[in-house]
């Protein structure tokens, strides 16, 4: 999964819809679940986007069944990958 043709911008806004209610998904929210990690720890827990790309493909269970498309789990890769740098 090439990370380097993701829309970043996409991946926050599908972070915003899917995983807002239970993750922090970017710095600026205040609100979220105390027991889920972090967007920011979840993009310094996978090593490489192919592996976060893997996780996001076959989630845990407690997460909703979204029925992400490729591209979309690559925007949203991206937008993960992207916290790692802050």
């Amino acid at each position: 999964m090439s990370a380097s043709a993701a829309d970043v911008s996409n991946g926050k806004r599908i972070a915003e819809r899917w995983c807002a209610a239970c993750h922090v998904v970017a710095p600026q929210q205040t609100r979220a679940s105390a027991d889920v990690p972090t967007f920011a720890a979840i993009a310094a827990k996978y090593a490489t986007s192919r592996d976060l790309g893997v996780f996001l493909t076959d989630p845990h269970p407690r997460m909703p069944d979204m029925a992400l498309s490729q591209p979309e789990i690559a925007d949203l890769v991206a937008y993960i990958r992207s916290l790692g740098t802050q």
